[in-house]
């Protein structure tokens, strides 16, 4: 028998496994299920992690509430209660798929109330603040 040495990355976590080869010929055969995993020392994925519930007050989406436009983890919030914005403004950043995009205000006005904090991980259409 022979084994192959493989990178599999989960998460963003990599792992080094031993894989056995069963067969080196270029035909086309019928996959084998694999045998389930017997040894307790290969890695096991990390959880994934549960995304972080909507506060119980948050208010529901309409005039004045900016939403999150995509799913993500917040990096930093760019306002705080009392400051005026216009539409069009960064109110804050999230990380989503490895990449940072900025949230913009769509609505000119103060900002209220700010629902997330830098660290939570919000779902598309989360109310993230409140502008009137």
């Amino acid at each position: 028998m022979s084994y192959k040495k493989l990178r599999i990355t989960v998460d963003g976590k990599a792992y080094d496994v031993e894989v056995e080869v069963l067969e080196e010929s270029g035909g086309h055969h019928a996959p084998t299920p694999a045998p389930a995993p017997t040894s307790s020392t290969a890695p096991k994925p990390p959880p994934a992690a549960a995304p972080s519930a909507a506060p119980a007050t948050a208010p529901a989406a309409g005039p004045g509430v900016v939403a999150a436009p995509i799913a993500g983890v917040i990096l930093e919030v760019l306002v705080k209660r009392g400051d005026r914005v216009a539409s069009g403004d960064k109110v804050l950043s999230i990380e989503a798929m490895k990449m940072q995009s900025f949230v913009h205000s769509d609505a000119s006005g103060q900002v209220v109330e700010v629902l997330v904090a830098p660290g939570d991980s919000i779902a598309e259409g989360q109310p993230i603040l409140r502008v009137e």
